[in-house]
C-alpha cells in the first residue's frame, strides 16, 4: 500500500518549487551584480553633487558674490 500524502503540502509544495523557478528566472532577466549596483550608486552620488555645486555657483553669481 502507498504512503498517505498530505494534498495541502504536497500543493504547496509544488507552488513554491514553481515560485522559485520563477525567481531564479526573474534574477538572470533583471538581476544586477553587486559591483553594478555599487556603480550606479556612485555615479547618482556624483551626478547629484555637480548639479548641487553648479547650482551654487549660479546663486553666487545671480547675487553678484561671485568669488
Amino acid at each position: 500500500m502507498g504512503d498517505v500524502v498530505n494534498l495541502k503540502r504536497f500543493k504547496k509544495r509544488g507552488e513554491r518549487e514553481q515560485a522559485a523557478k520563477q525567481a531564479e528566472a526573474n534574477r538572470a532577466l533583471f538581476g544586477r551584480t553587486k559591483s553594478e549596483r555599487a556603480r550606479d550608486e556612485f555615479l547618482g552620488e556624483r551626478s547629484a553633487r555637480v548639479l548641487d555645486q553648479h547650482l551654487l555657483n549660479q546663486q553666487r553669481i545671480e547675487s553678484g558674490d561671485a568669488s
